[in-house]
């Protein structure tokens, strides 16, 4: 798997919560620092669920009614995080991406490939136990051919668990596998010794949504 290290912060505007425990729902609007017109909406008839759709002129969150200021501004944070990390997989079809990646760099293909949100410290992770491969989906907006550096790295991991000799001799099969891992580096979001950079057989879907910055 790909580690990386997060340091984006989203600034959201802050207005004060309206009265609680009311029948009605209680709806509060804000703009995000893009200016997407993000609605709030508080009713009592959600007690943990929280829910985030796309309107018109951008999206409406649903929120307990008992939820703290604090609460609803974890939930805005991680909602709108998630919303956005979707929207940028629009359009990337990863099963055909490293179906071609495989064929042309002789690697095997996962029984199942998919985008995640809420890989917090990892580009890409694979579970050999179950062929399943999990893409961070902050991956999308790099160029093509670090997206398929770290679809690559993450196939091998599928017949070699390490990051021996023998590992790093079918990743650089791909001519720019040197030049990605500096672009991922140059970041900040690889680790150079790779001592942290292993597949696992923990499935990350599992893990905390909270951004640990």
């Amino acid at each position: 798997m790909l580690y990386r290290h997060r340091s984006h912060r989203a600034e959201l505007s802050t207005e004060p919560i309206a009265s609680l425990g009311l029948a009605r729902p209680v709806i509060s609007t804000r703009h995000n620092e893009a200016c997407m017109k993000v609605e709030v909406v508080r009713s009592s008839r959600r007690r943990k669920t929280v829910e985030l759709k796309p309107i018109p002129d951008g999206v409406r969150i649903s929120i307990p009614s008992n939820a703290t200021k604090a609460d609803e501004e974890r939930y805005v944070k991680t909602l709108l995080r998630r919303y956005e990390k979707r929207k940028q997989t629009v359009g990337i079809d990863l099963a055909e991406r490293a179906q071609r990646l495989a064929n042309e760099y002789r690697l095997q293909m996962p029984d199942a490939i998919k985008w995640v949100e809420n890989q917090n410290s990892r580009w890409g992770s694979c579970t050999p136990s179950t062929r399943t491969v999990r893409i961070s989906s902050s991956v999308a907006k790099f160029p093509n051919w670090v997206i398929d550096y770290v679809i690559i790295h993450e196939l091998t991991h599928l017949e070699i668990h390490g990051h021996g000799n023998d590992f790093w001799e079918v990743v650089e099969r791909y001519p720019r596998s040197e030049r990605a891992r500096g672009f991922l580096i140059a970041k900040g979001l690889e680790d150079e010794s790779n001592n942290d950079d292993t597949c696992d057989d923990t499935d990350p879907a599992d893990a905390d949504l909270a951004d640990p910055n």
